[in-house]
């Protein structure tokens, strides 16, 4: 899969990009994972490699 077919994760601190389909979504915005899509209560960050987001 290229990046051509990826969007930005909607959490404004991360660099991650995910596709579409595997995107967990909330209020109809795409998220990598579930810390970015609800917020980072719990406060960490998304875990994936290279991406230090914490919302």
């Amino acid at each position: 899969m290229t990046d051509a077919n990826k969007v930005k994760c909607a959490c404004a601190d991360c660099k991650c990009m995910v596709t579409p389909d595997k995107a967990i979504k909330r209020a109809g915005k795409p998220y990598c994972g579930e810390p970015c899509a609800n917020g980072h209560a719990s406060g960490s960050g998304c875990g994936h490699t290279g991406c230090d987001c914490h919302g």
